[in-house]
């Protein structure tokens, strides 16, 4: 079972069947948000959407094809964070994370992303951690920047979210990269 204690009031742990609800509550509270960005969001009508979604992540998990994690803040879920497509035989995988709406301002995905990086490198002994981001979604390229990511281009109209196509920046993070990035960029104590 994964875990990581971020400080005393966030952390985060694997998605649990036992959190369909909570996780399609905060989903439903925070359409108006995510859907831009995220496409799933229309098809995420009833909970049942929801124990799909996590039925999926568990099976991926046990493949060691991704980890999708709740970011749990004073003991309810804030939002997901995850290392998906893990691309073992180079060392490298994607990073997602999205916030309920009640969630944002107050650091959670950045202190998130920062621990979950950290895992990546340390425990998981990959080389590389990438994000990719619609290039108007200005609050995650903000995430993205915070932990010292490198932009490294742009993916001309790679994503076609309901009928138009956006570019994506491409950010990543290297292990060598990894230690300095993290002494600069670390928070100060909540």
């Amino acid at each position: 079972m994964f875990q990581c204690r971020i400080d005393a009031e966030t952390e985060l742990r694997l998605v649990e069947e036992q959190d369909v609800q909570e996780i399609f509550e905060l989903i439903d509270s925070s359409r108006e948000h995510l859907r831009p960005w995220l496409p799933w969001v229309d098809l995420t009508t009833t909970s049942e959407d929801t124990a799909g979604f996590i039925r999926r992540s568990l099976e991926q998990h046990e493949k060691n094809e991704a980890i999708i994690l709740a970011l749990m803040y004073r003991g309810k879920i804030a939002g997901i964070v995850s290392l998906v497509t893990i691309d073992w035989e180079n060392e490298k995988a994607e990073m997602g994370y999205w916030i309920g709406t009640q969630y944002r301002g107050k650091g959670l995905a950045t202190r998130a992303c920062r621990a979950l990086v950290t895992t990546a490198f340390e425990d998981l002994g990959l080389h590389r951690v990438e994000i990719r981001v619609a290039t108007e979604n200005g609050r995650s390229r903000a995430i993205a920047g915070r932990p010292g990511f490198t932009q490294d281009g742009v993916l001309r109209e790679a994503i076609l979210l309901y009928g138009r196509y956006h570019d994506m920046v491409v950010y990543s993070m290297l292990k060598a990269e990894w230690p300095a990035a993290l002494s600069r960029t670390r928070p100060k104590a909540p």
